[in-house]
């Protein structure tokens, strides 16, 4: 009986110190769908190569999408948590009655490139010119970009200039090669373009600006399912936090950016390697607030305005819970 009695309390105090150790130590797991080769990717590698996601407990499911659209299916289908996606989507997604919710990742959304034998000194300029653009004519950059077109010549982008669209390389490709004098890329195409001689006009930032828009909104962002964020709040703080901590390393450390160097794709170019990590810096969110989202909204009529339907779908105003309110940093 003694024997039992002993074996008993020890089983006891083991359940209650492994339970007190999982309390305290319990893992958070979160899926994130991803764009394989986009520089999201970066500051995850960021993450992982720091141990910040330890600090969290967080244990990351990072799940490779072939694009955007893919993994917003991805979300969609419940097959990922997390997914990378711009806040329009998100407000569609609202008022379509699917409850995604939106906390903010990155300011940079690229710039004008031009060739600086090409005469181009200002918007006005592009017209008679070619002009290489990633995306479609309802990517939000152009949208901006022709927004701003109209403002100083009362024209049509797409009527007075030839606009060709395409996936980014192929866009840089054309500005590169000499058969654009413009282009409207992704940022970090952009990057390459300057090594390659060629100079950014006007960045998308500084033309909000001029339409009134007065702060950069923070056009790309983390978007999840509302419910799914409130049911696993503890996972979903975890992975937030850790982002805004990779943030932050990447912004003030040097040391980490030779850690990631490999997921940056630049090989032994170490212009490019440079070029790249200051023109993301520019683009680091510190801080997130749903009530501090005035330049969201700001954007979000103006693309509503000069994009139409085509953009903005059938509202005219972004859904209330867009922006994620149960988080703040």
């Amino acid at each position: 009986m003694r024997r039992i009695l002993m074996a008993v309390a020890a089983f006891t105090l083991m359940v209650v110190a492994s339970t007190g150790a999982f309390a305290q130590h319990g893992t958070k797991n979160i899926s994130v769908a991803v764009q394989a080769t986009g520089t999201v990717k970066w500051e995850l590698a960021a993450m992982q190569a720091l141990g910040i996601h330890k600090k969290y407990n967080l244990v990351l499911d990072i799940r490779d999408v072939a694009d955007s659209k893919a993994g917003q299916i991805a979300l969609q289908a419940k097959e990922a948590d997390i997914i990378l996606s711009d806040f329009v989507w998100v407000a569609l997604q609202r008022h379509q009655g699917n409850m995604v919710s939106f906390v903010s990742h990155s300011l940079t959304v690229g710039g004008l490139m031009v060739d600086p034998a090409a005469g181009i000194a200002s918007i006005p300029d592009l017209k008679g010119k070619t002009l290489a653009v990633s995306g479609s004519p309802v990517d939000k950059s152009f949208v901006v970009l022709a927004a701003e077109y109209n403002k100083l010549t009362g024209g049509n982008l797409i009527d007075d200039a030839d606009v060709k669209f395409g996936a980014p390389p192929l866009v840089n490709e054309l500005l590169t090669s000499g058969q654009a004098q413009a282009a409207l890329n992704l940022w970090n195409w952009n990057s390459r373009a300057k090594l390659a001689g060629k100079t950014e006009l006007v960045a998308v930032a500084d033309m909000l600006r001029d339409l009134g828009v007065e702060e950069t909104p923070p056009l790309l962002g983390w978007a999840f399912f509302e419910d799914n964020a409130k049911a696993r709040k503890a996972e979903f703080k975890a992975f937030f936090d850790a982002s805004f901590d990779t943030k932050k390393a990447l912004l003030e450390n040097d040391g980490v950016w030779d850690q990631i160097r490999d997921v940056m794709n630049v090989g032994d170019d170490d212009a490019l390697f440079a070029q790249l990590r200051d023109d993301y810096r520019k683009g680091i969110v510190t801080k997130y607030a749903a009530t501090n989202m005035k330049p969201a909204i700001a954007s979000f009529a103006l693309m509503a305005q000069y994009g139409g339907k085509d953009v903005v779908g059938d509202i005219t105003e972004i859904p209330d819970g867009t922006f994620y309110k149960s988080y703040r940093k």
